[in-house]
């Protein structure tokens, strides 16, 4: 038996979209060449790894434990490709899924440091929700994930990174930004802006909230942290935000920080790979200069 590269790139895409047409286009390949591949694959393997149903194809459970080997394997080869490039080329191109308020706000002074110390080595970022970062590293979309909030999935490599402040902010001409203190029945009574669900922002701030407050009488969802800010300079509503997020306005004057009995919030930023993912320089390098900078 003897598995190809185009085997595993076909059943990788397939698992990625459900159909062999799809997968035969992510691919420029034709349907029935893909269709074929992966019918020899499956016959190699002496098992199915997909079940039909209707027209779609979800990966069985032998097709499950399947495809983290396939995606580590087809990650090797390109990691091997990158470092025999051709003469002036980048030495190494490293992907960084980010959680928003790290790729809004930390992710740039990272990267343009990272270019002076590292300048043969690009860096491609992908910013979405601390569960789409999580997700790009799992299928290796993603070489590194920097996220807001703590992971448990298996097979990933997790190391704690930055401390991060969350604090309760207004508009100065919100009714509580007056108050010496606020209660916390005035914060429960408020509109809160917030995160959407499956961000690592929303998920620690209802934890710590409500760990206070017990409930939210009225609380809006916002998708992004730009959003909630500017909504809340508008006298929309309060929320709790990243002191990143909001250094600028609170400089300005444009939010202010509400006083009150709720604890301060703190949490921690992570950093993560896979743990079994060929570590080139370029990633090794990029790695240790998250804590080396910031």
């Amino acid at each position: 038996m003897a598995l190809s590269f185009r085997q595993l790139q076909i059943f990788c895409a397939v698992a990625r979209t459900g159909s062999t047409t799809a997968a035969a286009e992510s691919i420029s390949l034709s349907q029935s060449a893909t269709s074929a591949a992966l019918n020899e694959l499956e016959g190699q393997l002496s098992t199915r790894l997909f079940d039909r149903v209707g027209k779609r194809l979800q990966l069985s459970e032998v097709g499950r434990r399947f495809l983290p080997q396939a995606l580590r394997l087809l990650d090797g080869v390109a990691q091997l490709e990158q470092q025999f490039m051709a003469t002036g080329s980048p030495q190494a191109c490293l992907t960084v899924a980010a959680s928003s308020t790290i790729g809004n706000y930390v992710l740039p002074r990272l990267l343009a440091s990272f270019e002076v110390a590292q300048p043969g080595v690009r860096v491609n970022a992908s910013i979405g929700n601390t569960g789409s970062a999580v997700a790009d590293v799992v299928a290796f979309a993603a070489d590194i994930g920097l996220i807001e909030g703590p992971c448990h999935e298996p097979g990933l490599l997790v190391e704690p990174w930055l401390e991060d402040s969350l604090i309760v902010v207004a508009a100065p001409s919100h009714p509580l930004a007056s108050c010496p203190q606020v209660t916390c029945e005035a914060l429960r009574r408020a509109r809160w802006l917030l995160r959407e669900p499956g961000s690592g922002t929303r998920e620690q701030v209802s934890q710590a909230l409500l760990g206070h407050l017990h409930y939210l009488e009225d609380s809006r969802d916002l998708g992004s942290s730009e959003a909630i800010k500017h909504s809340v300079a508008a006298g929309l509503g309060i929320s709790c935000l990243s002191r990143w997020v909001v250094e600028e306005q609170l400089a300005s004057g444009a939010l202010v920080q509400l006083r009150s009995r709720v604890p301060p919030l703190r949490r921690r930023f992570y950093k993560v790979r896979q743990r079994d993912k060929f570590l080139s320089a370029g990633l090794e390098s990029f790695w240790e200069h998250c804590c080396a900078e910031l």
